[in-house]
């Protein structure tokens, strides 16, 4: 029997009967089921079961796929008629399943205890990002942008992003200008002998009209730092400290300094995620921007020349009294010696005894947000 023209599971046992002369009482006692139950499934009022298809494999010799095929084709075009559309589903399958919700309610981003209450997360959110509807949320593919990122900027970073933005626009700092940037530099450099004179970083920062954060990252985020300008004479650097060491904070505060000189992150945002080992260098595969940065960065560490004759002079071995010698002749602290031998040789295992902690010298001056703490942010 052709078993394509049914529409239903019911339609196509009422043709076997048919066919073969029989009543559905006759099938009920040779199933083993009661008569209305038989009923039941033949005129759509109860689904049919797996176990019942394989039994009328048996007795009709029709696969018992083919019965669950129409069953299920039936169930869902009936679902169709009673299940009303919700357009919002789509929207946030994409806001709970990119954003990391539970991780901004526990950080104190969003006014909302409850993940489960859907109302009042899109409610926190909204507020969050400064839009009207949850639909304007930028981690939408269709929203509107509000703020200009790169397009491999995952929501992660995003959220991270907004947090930043969303402390740096309370903050009040000095009259901004260039000179003034690079005198804070000039100034910062200074500071690199000891880790302890890291305390006096978020003070220059500011007297010279830049913005400075601290926000731990989030799960997943491997970001590293951000640049952007609230307005022309408004900018910004925010800095997750994701890896507590001595060198890579100077290296990340540097080239951050470097974007702010460079006027990057006016036009778009400026983040830098996993800003070691290959994304640190100079190669031909780094955008033009990270690359300026990256050369500021390593040279004010290390002297890019003084680095190489160091290795010229010394490799394959460094001894501890070498890399104490260099940074007292270069008055800087040892471990941004350590770090830029460590990335220069790809070793990221050595030198480590040199890699002093730093969040905790530079926190309690700082604007910070995570690691327990919650920036205070007004309505």
């Amino acid at each position: 029997m052709e078993t394509n023209t049914f529409k239903t599971p019911g339609q196509l046992i009422d043709a076997l009967l048919e066919e073969k002369g029989w009543t559905q009482r006759v099938l009920a006692v040779v199933l083993g089921i009661s008569e209305s139950a038989l009923n039941k499934i033949v005129s759509g009022k109860q689904s049919l079961s797996a176990e019942l298809a394989l039994a009328l494999e048996e007795v009709f010799g029709v696969e018992a796929n083919r019965f669950l095929d129409l069953q299920a084709a039936f169930d869902l075009a009936r679902a169709k008629l009673v299940v009303r559309p919700d357009p919002g589903r789509a929207t946030r399958a994409q806001i709970f399943g990119g954003l990391p919700i539970a991780d901004m309610i526990k950080r104190g981003w969003l006014d909302a205890p409850d993940i489960r209450n859907v109302a009042q997360v899109e409610r926190a959110l909204t507020k969050f990002f400064r839009v009207e509807n949850v639909e304007d949320i930028e981690v939408l593919p269709h929203a509107a942008k509000k703020t200009a990122v790169a397009a491999d900027t995952t929501p992660a970073q995003l959220a991270w992003l907004y947090r930043v933005r969303q402390i740096a626009s309370e903050m009040m700092v000095g009259q901004f200008s260039p000179f003034g940037v690079r005198r804070a530099i000039e100034q910062l450099r200074t500071l690199t002998r000891a880790a302890e004179e890291a305390r006096k970083v978020p003070r220059i920062l500011a007297e010279a009209g830049v913005r400075y954060v601290l926000v731990e990252s989030l799960p997943g985020a491997k970001i590293d730092g951000v640049c952007f300008w609230l307005t022309d004479d408004a900018p910004v650097i925010g800095m997750s400290l994701r890896f507590d060491r001595i060198d890579n904070f100077w290296f990340v505060l540097r080239h951050e300094l470097e974007h702010v000189l460079q006027g990057h992150g006016k036009a778009q945002v400026v983040i830098d995620a996993e800003l070691e080992g290959e994304r640190a260098g100079a190669g031909p595969t780094v955008a033009e921007d990270e690359r300026i940065a990256n050369l500021a960065a390593a040279d004010f560490c290390i002297p890019a020349k003084t680095m190489d004759g160091f290795i010229a002079r010394k490799a394959p071995f460094f001894a501890e009294r070498d890399i104490l010698g260099m940074a007292a002749t270069l008055k800087v602290h040892p471990g941004l010696v350590a770090g830029q031998l460590r990335n220069r040789t790809g070793r990221y295992d050595r030198f480590t005894n040199h890699l002093v902690k730093i969040r905790d010298i530079v926190a309690p001056s700082a604007v910070v947000d995570g690691w327990g703490d919650v920036a205070p942010v007004g309505a």
